[in-house]
């Protein structure tokens, strides 16, 4: 069971997450119609990024909450990604297996974007990543909100 600061911390991070989206609505509508130039394509790298750093801080959360066992090392990131879909004594998997095989593009993206100079971003590797985004948020939301008890509006516990 998660205690009101830890369901309070994880609804907060989904809310980001919504408002980054929110916020990025007009970018991601546009680049349905067009490629973006330079200065689009560095802010839907932001965005990205963002999003999975959003996801990340939420699944760090559960992991220290429930296991105790932050993943260490070079793949500590692809390790923690796994972790969320196993289940344990104290949690089940907080997303699906498949949920987890669509993100791991989402992590990859991650380390590219971390590593790589902004010019450098490809419209062709991200086309994809941006136009899944919306659906791929509603999936991963749901899953984390209804096994941790999440509600949309306030953090608090959903009222069954």
């Amino acid at each position: 069971m998660l205690d009101e600061r830890t369901r309070a911390h994880i609804a907060r991070e989904l809310r980001q997450i919504e408002q980054l989206l929110d916020t990025y609505e007009d970018l991601l509508q546009t680049v349905r119609q067009r490629d973006p130039d330079l200065i689009e394509l560095t802010a839907l790298g932001a965005v990205l990024h963002s999003f999975y750093l959003g996801l990340e801080n939420t699944f760090q959360t559960v992991v220290k909450r429930f296991d105790k066992n932050m993943p260490q090392g070079d793949q500590w990131h692809k390790d923690l990604l796994t972790q969320m879909v196993r289940k344990t004594d104290r949690k089940g998997g907080i997303i699906s297996q498949t949920t987890q095989e669509i993100l791991e593009p989402y992590l990859g993206f991650r380390h590219v974007y971390r590593h790589a100079y902004s010019f450098k971003l490809s419209w062709q590797q991200m086309q994809q990543l941006i136009g899944d985004l919306p659906d791929v948020w509603i999936t991963v939301r749901s899953e984390i909100r209804s096994v941790l008890d999440i509600s949309a509006e306030s953090g608090t516990p959903v009222d069954c």
